[in-house]
């Protein structure tokens, strides 16, 4: 029973840094999942966050072979970039059917894995470093927090649908957390000094968010001058 404090301990610790790591994952999953019809909302989410469970256990195992990998930060933002502007267009509500349907909810599940996969290359460090070597425990503790993650995606999904200048706010966070990870990348790192990144990383994180917005912007503006043509003609 002695040894069984500790372990709890440490359990009760990777659960609530998986909560706190995991605010930009459940904007990820609201936003991917807002566009779907209200009966495939909830499989989306849960899916969604066993998704980013899964990945987050799997790179946690080989964390430190995939930090330690050049460029592949720089690839990672740039990928989450263009997810950002992506999830701030949304999807055409037109059409339906129950075949169209499932197809929206794979491509949101797919999303939400793409994008997870991308952000949980820092995030999960701070999860083996409690966990250490029990693989159990890591499995364990995320698990439990799947359902923590669900309700938040919930909540924030809730709110973008009543206010929809969030759904922006959301798409500026995920490109300032990829102007961060662009900057970051070991090669970076090595070919400028770690001062001069740490000096810009802010710069760079405030121009992803900025560039996620404006390119949102300028893209929902002509898609919506193209929707209203066709309806024209």
């Amino acid at each position: 029973m002695e040894s069984l404090g500790p372990e709890l301990l440490k359990l009760v610790q990777i659960i609530w840094i998986n909560i706190i790591l995991s605010g930009d994952n459940a904007v990820v999953i609201a936003m991917a999942c807002r566009g779907l019809p209200p009966d495939k909302q909830r499989p989306g989410m849960v899916l969604g966050a066993l998704v980013a469970v899964v990945l987050r256990i799997v790179f946690t195992v080989v964390i430190a072979a995939l930090l330690s990998t050049p460029f592949l930060k720089i690839v990672g933002g740039c990928l989450l970039l263009w997810i950002s502007v992506k999830l701030v267009l949304g999807e055409d509500e037109d059409g339906g059917g129950a075949v169209q349907q499932t197809a929206r909810l794979w491509h949101a599940i797919r999303t939400v894995a793409i994008a997870d996969a991308v952000m949980s290359l820092d995030n999960v460090l701070a999860i083996a470093a409690v966990a250490k070597d029990s693989t159990t425990l890591l499995i364990v503790g995320l698990i439990i927090s799947v359902p923590l993650i669900v309700a938040g995606s919930a909540i924030i999904m809730a709110l973008l649908g009543r206010l929809p200048i969030l759904v922006w706010a959301g798409a500026a966070l995920l490109g300032w957390v990829a102007g961060e990870m662009l900057v970051s990348d070991p090669w970076l790192v090595r070919t400028f000094s770690e001062g001069l990144i740490h000096r810009i990383e802010l710069p760079a994180a405030a121009i992803g968010a900025v560039f996620v917005v404006a390119l949102g912007y300028v893209l929902s503006r002509r898609a919506a001058r193209h929707k209203t043509r066709e309806q024209e003609a």
